[in-house]
């Protein structure tokens, strides 16, 4: 498992430290003992499914372009983690880009475990009808709630993005594929500040109507807190069933994990009871960032929300050891150090 903290050394043996803090969890829910589960915190979900795009938002902000046999292989190590949905690559122009350039090569090449589902992005037709030649059986679409982001981030409007995105979604229905939608901008704007929580809603909406079966609310800039997020998903619950929404969050304030946190807590408004949302995106090794908002770090590291969802009993069918060595060996690849606290700790001298 690599080195242990010089620290934990002295406190615990290695296998009191895998069972107090389920590192190791192929199954949290069959970990948990009896006194465990009743000490649950109320109001949170027994499950949490973890969308994992380190391979596309992770990866698409790199300067040096990852090779793509590494691309492919970091995928299929995180195929053999627990992990049921990762996030493969984006069909956009390589113009724009440029590190997404081999998507076609990297759906074909990898190899698709049963039971992992592998989406992938499409901005508009050509994109979508290139991602079905290569394969691929699920898509997204990915919006903002900020006029000038989506004009810099997809070159449109909000209105000319829906427009787009009406045709893809009604091509992948024609197929019977699913169809994701994201919302960039939930939280705060590079360029508007503050946005403002009908905003969100009326696109995350737009999205839901048209036929997305689940909405990913994204903090692309990472400036939300607790209150914002709260705020935020009160307005889009009252249009959107929490059970069709799902949390992507920045870390670029270190709010990320408070965030999804408030997301999964249930919440009572209007008098009426609403489960909490219990569908995360997150990067290995806290990969990412956004070429179109200056200053927003990586995503959640996917490695620090599986701690985190362990320690509350949470249960995500997730291996986290498997997950952290996938960490490391991508950070490996592209020479940088992760961003993830758990792998940190766990792997220093």
């Amino acid at each position: 498992m690599g080195n242990m903290p010089s620290a934990v050394k002295h406190c615990l043996s290695y296998q009191q430290l895998l069972r107090e803090h389920l590192w190791i969890a192929d199954s949290v829910a069959g970990a948990l003992d009896p006194a465990q589960e009743s000490s649950q915190l109320s109001g949170l979900p027994e499950y949490v499914k973890i969308v994992e795009v380190g391979p596309r938002d992770g990866l698409q902000n790199e300067k040096v372009i990852v090779p793509t046999d590494i691309k492919i292989e970091f995928i299929n190590q995180l195929s053999q983690t627990g992990l049921s949905v990762i996030e493969v690559t984006s069909f956009v122009s390589s113009r724009w880009v440029p590190q997404m350039a081999d998507h076609t090569e990297v759906m074909k090449g990898i190899h698709q475990y049963p039971g992992v589902r592998y989406p992938v992005l499409t901005p508009n037709l050509q994109g979508f009808h290139q991602a079905v030649a290569a394969g691929a059986t699920e898509i997204s679409v990915f919006g903002a709630a900020s006029e000038s982001f989506s004009k810099k981030n997809i070159n449109c409007s909000i209105e000319e993005s829906m427009e787009k995105f009406e045709e893809v979604v009604k091509s992948a229905r024609h197929m019977n594929m699913p169809a994701r939608g994201y919302v960039s901008c939930t939280l705060g704007c590079p360029y508007e500040g503050s946005i403002t929580p009908q905003k969100v809603t009326e696109v995350s909406k737009r999205l839901y109507g048209m036929g997305c079966y689940e909405i990913s609310l994204g903090d692309t800039t990472g400036v939300g807190t607790p209150g914002s997020m709260k705020r935020m998903l009160e307005s889009v619950m009252k249009e959107i069933p929490a059970s069709a929404l799902a949390v992507h969050c920045h870390d670029t304030y270190g709010q990320a994990l408070a965030n999804i946190l408030t997301a999964l807590q249930a919440c009572v408004f209007w008098y009426v009871f609403q489960m909490g949302i219990n569908v995360v995106d997150s990067a290995v090794s806290g990969l990412g960032g956004c070429p179109y908002a200056k200053g927003a770090s990586g995503n959640v590291a996917t490695e620090d929300l599986i701690y985190m969802l362990n320690g509350l009993g949470l249960n995500t069918g997730v291996n986290l050891y498997k997950v952290m060595e996938a960490g490391n060996f991508i950070c490996k690849a592209v020479n940088k150090t992760t961003n993830s606290k758990v792998a940190q700790a766990s792997f220093s001298a």
